[in-house]
Order: C-alpha cells, then structure tokens, then sequence
C-alpha cells in the first residue's frame, strides 16, 4: 500500500473512530428481572428502554435482561444494591426481606380495584414508602404492578379461607404472604418463581398464587385443576436504581429516566388490562375457574385481621392508616 492510500485509510479509521465515540453512551445500565419477555411488565420495561433512550438522546442505554438470566428476585435486589445490576423492578413482597415497610402492600384484600390502587400506590403513601429505600442503597422511582393474584390449586375449589386448610400453597419469600396462607389454614411453602410449574407438576407444592399474567406466561394452568378469582392482592413491583447508580446521573437525566418509569408503569397497567380478559378466555377449557363470592371474599377479610395486626408495628400504624384511608377513597 502506497504511504498516500495508508494516509487515507488512517484518517478514515480515525474519523470513524471518533464518529463511534460522540455516539456513545455515556451511561450504561443492566435492567434485571425474572419475567417472561411476552408479559406485560417485561414489555412495558421495553417501553421504558425505549422512552429513556429516545429522551436522552442516546446518552443513556439499557441492557434488559429478562426472565430470570441474572437470577431470581432476591438475588437481583441484592445485585441492585451492589450495583452489578442498575435497575431492577421487584415484587415488593420480597423486598419486605429489606425494607419492613414494603409489608404493607402485599396485606391481603387491602386493594379492592385498580382505582383503590393507584390511590395507594400512586399517591402519598406510595410515594413515602419509595422514599425509605435510600437505607438499602437503593432510589425507588415508581410502583409498577401485573394486577391482582389470584388462586390455584390442584385440591379443591376455594370458596373462602376453610377450603385453603391443609393445601401446600407455593408463595413468595414474603412474610406477609407466608403469614396470609397460616391464617387460612394452607401449608405455605417459598419457592423461585421459575421452579413452581416443576413443583406442582411433581406435587411439591398443589396450588399458587399470582395475577393472571403470570399464570399464563408460565403456563401454570396446564398443571392446575381449580382457579377462584380471589383478587386479594396487587402484585406490586417497586421500579427501583442501585442508589449511586442514580446519584451518577445529572439533573436532566435523572428527570429522563423518573418520566420514563412512569410511562412504563401506565403501559405496564395497560398491557395487564388488555391480556386479562384474553388470558380468561385461552384458559377456561384448561382449568375449573369461579369467582369469588361476596360472602366467601367477607369470610377472607375476617380471617385477615389477624395479618394486619401482626404488621402493623412493622408498617407502622401511621403508614397503614394511611393507606387504608387511602384505598377507601
């Protein structure tokens, strides 16, 4: 090659070089969770890639890893709180291990509709709740959330608490939702989402519980024979950032990524609406489904006192006050 040619296709490297450069982000962030990519939070945290990415004008960059890649729910709270993962949206029942306070929203039938929970989770008490998270290392955004639970079971139908007695319930890792299944009899049992279709098709465990969403996307029906839609809980989502991660970025990034969040939470609320009523209608040949009925969802309220009670102090009495004033509207 001629010194001249060599000339030319330097200064061609060098200026394609710092071309990629200008263009680079100048932040780079992994968003970690354990959902399956077709729900609609994994969607809506697409959504929420894109808003960022688009309003930053390319200066920030998320890396989604979807489906439990980097692990389950607890350990990506703890990697958020590390920083090896910069956001993460986790059921607030198990960030109740971190953060006493985050009890409060997985007490069972504290929500009775969506309007109930966007006045809690949406409003004050949301809000100050998300404000506690800077003693984990971490800077809560938003509440996200995939609608309401609902219950399966391999024993048989559940028309109220009584019919829970002696059922091996798969939960969470939350004391709440532990405690919930004691006072109604079930025999609960902790288990990593991705290992409960494995659990109840081996007998490990005979029912569950998680908004229709899931249900579907894990296809849990397939080894389920009953279903009641009990909606006693909203499967909350804490949209959260490692705290430094946040800290790093400046004002105007930081009110990107806040907007974001919220844009992913309505898509999020939007999809689940969507899906419910398609998700209902795919399933019903697969697995027995009722509703709840007036009086079976009043004999679940009174046996749920006794949860209230015993978080109470945890929540604290005024945080909890709060929200049941809040949810009444």
């Amino acid at each position: 090659m001629s010194i001249k040619k060599l000339g030319l296709t330097l200064a061609t490297a060098l200026t394609l070089s710092f071309s990629g450069a200008a263009y680079a982000a100048e932040f780079n962030f992994t968003f970690a969770h354990v959902l399956t990519e077709d729900t609609p939070n994994a969607r809506a945290a697409v959504r929420f890639k894109e808003e960022v990415e688009a309003k930053s004008d390319g200066r920030i960059e998320i890396n989604i890893r979807p489906a439990a890649q980097l692990g389950g729910d607890v350990e990506i709270i703890e990697q958020t709180q590390m920083g090896l993962v910069h956001i993460s949206i986790p059921p607030t029942g198990n960030l109740a291990n971190f953060n006493e306070k985050m009890y409060l929203f997985d007490l069972p039938f504290l929500l009775s509709d969506n309007e109930a929970m966007k006045r809690v989770l949406d409003g004050e008490v949301g809000t100050e709740l998300l404000g506690t998270l800077g003693g984990n290392n971490l800077h809560g955004i938003a509440m996200w959330g995939a609608g309401f639970r609902h219950m399966t079971n391999n024993v048989r139908p559940i028309n109220g608490p009584d019919d829970l007695k002696g059922i091996k319930m798969r939960t969470l890792q939350a004391p709440t939702i532990l405690s919930t299944y004691r006072a109604y009899g079930a025999n609960p049992t902790a288990m990593a989402y991705v290992e409960v279709y494995n659990g109840l098709q081996q007998g490990v465990v005979e029912g569950q519980e998680n908004p229709l969403a899931n249900i579907d996307s894990m296809r849990f029906y397939e080894v389920q024979k009953y279903m009641t839609l009990t909606g006693h809980a909203y499967h909350t989502y804490a949209a959260v950032m490692n705290l430094q991660a946040w800290e790093s970025l400046p004002e105007d990034l930081q009110k990107v990524v806040e907007d974001a969040m919220i844009v992913g939470r309505d898509a999020a609320r939007e999809y689940t609406i969507e899906d419910e009523a398609r998700i209902l209608d795919a399933i019903k040949d697969q697995i027995e489904i009722q509703e709840l009925s007036p009086e079976g969802r009043a004999a679940f309220v009174e046996a749920s006192k006794p949860i209230y009670e015993e978080f109470r102090p945890k929540v604290t009495p005024e945080v909890m006050d709060k929200a049941l004033a809040a949810s009444k509207g």
